[in-house]
């Protein structure tokens, strides 16, 4: 049932659905701001602080706190739109618009967030030379002027690549030193290929890390593995070695092998990531023999991960309930379960309901603030427990957002593989 053909034709976007709860700006930041006479001032201030800049709750909250983001505008400035990571909603465009304080070049919004929120974001910046300031080409123009914000050192980087992005929380509750590299760590070795695959009728890009060496000698056996969809993101750019390094070290997870299979482009991603029998077979049949020539690698389904986000997500779903036999485990964030957005909507969880209960373990997350991912994904958290499957299911106050999926990379690796697991 699962290798059955997915439907056809679908739209390649998600549902145009507008957010059902609005998030205004506060009247007001919960600090004062400069008039004409006290800009360069303020300023100075602003960068030794960094930004955004974080106040009490204008309600009296303990668990909730104005967060105010700042726009050092120019004589050319016409608007600011703020665009943190799915708090605003594409659709009501003009709701995310900065203030200009008047007489200076001070351009601030603020919203209230709960503590826990953490999310990257960008500065849309209209400096003259676009359509007029309304109507969709305007607001689509706008959505081009993309910035970083220059008074926030906390960068990651932009996938499909661009300038990076910036990002921030309210509350600082977490380390990302996981994902750095740690002196006196050993390190692991990682190394590009290139696989040929019949089923995919073309060959494929892959980077293949291996676990550093035991320190007694010898080698490793059996084992545990990582495939990782969006590998060129992954390990490129942010680095999953680092992370794999500093956790085996730790003792946090045993010494694995992780494979990460490049997306190629967007267009080849809706085409294989979508439930695509031939991609699931090329990495069950072909990706795991392949790198099992080049490692020791387990054969225990147990002992086999394989994850994604977004349309990974949906894909690494798909690809493990196809192929139990090789995949145990599927390590899935803010997965495209609503996938598609057409005559049979969420698919794969119609084939879920209806099939038997496979030997697959799950661990699902996803952000509080997807409002067009969460609906179908809570519907398909029902549908797994009514089946009798090992889920752990959790949802973090945060977006779509890579910021938030490293995060439980980490954390979902440990609960998979780590000791006592």
């Amino acid at each position: 049932m699962f290798a059955s053909a997915p439907p056809e034709g679908a739209p390649l976007h998600p549902p145009r659905t507008a957010r059902p709860d609005a998030l205004p700006f506060l009247a007001a930041p919960g600090f004062e701001l400069p008039g004409p006479e006290g800009v360069d001032a303020f300023w100075v201030r602003v960068r030794g602080r960094g930004t955004p800049l974080v106040a009490p709750d204008p309600q009296g909250s303990p668990d909730h706190a104005a967060v105010t983001f700042l726009w050092r505008g120019t004589e050319a400035t016409r608007a600011v739109q703020v665009m943190p990571n799915k708090l605003g909603d594409p659709r009501r465009p003009e709701g995310n618009l900065m203030e200009r304080v008047p007489g200076t070049d001070v351009w601030h919004g603020t919203l209230r967030l709960r503590r826990d929120w953490r999310g990257t974001y960008d500065f849309h910046v209209d400096e003259g030379g676009g359509p007029g300031a309304d109507g969709p080409e305007y607001w689509q123009w706008l959505r081009t002027r993309r910035r970083s914000d220059p008074f926030n050192s906390r960068r990651m980087p932009r996938r499909w690549g661009g300038e990076p992005v910036s990002w921030a929380e309210v509350r600082e509750s977490r380390s990302d030193s996981d994902w750095e590299p740690r002196s006196g760590v050993p390190r692991g070795t990682v190394t590009e290929h290139t696989v040929p695959s019949e089923h995919l009728r073309e060959d494929r890009r892959v980077w293949l890390y291996e676990p550093p060496a035991p320190a007694g000698g010898g080698g490793h056996h059996e084992l545990p593995v990582l495939v990782l969809l969006d590998g060129e993101h992954w390990q490129p750019l942010l680095g999953l070695a680092n992370l794999l390094d500093n956790l085996v070290a730790d003792g946090r997870i045993p010494p694995m092998a992780a494979i990460l299979v490049d997306s190629v482009d967007q267009g080849a991603r809706w085409r294989d990531l979508a439930c695509r029998p031939a991609h699931a077979d090329f990495l069950a049949e072909e990706l795991l023999p392949w790198a099992a020539r080049r490692l020791p690698l387990t054969e225990d389904p147990a002992r086999t991960v394989i994850a994604g986000q977004s349309l990974g997500g949906l894909s690494a779903t798909y690809t493990a309930l196809a192929n139990p036999h090789r995949f145990g485990n599927a390590l899935v964030q803010s997965a495209s379960y609503w996938w598609p957005d057409g005559p049979e909507p969420e698919w794969l969880t119609g084939r879920i309901a209806a099939a038997p209960r496979r030997p697959v373990r799950f661990r699902l997350s996803f952000g509080e603030q997807e409002w067009v991912a969460l609906p179908a994904a809570r519907r398909l958290r029902a549908v797994l427990a009514e089946a009798g499957y090992d889920c752990e299911y959790r949802e973090f106050n945060g977006g779509h957002d890579y910021l938030w999926w490293r995060t439980e990379m980490a954390d979902g690796l440990i609960r998979l593989l780590g000791p006592g697991s």
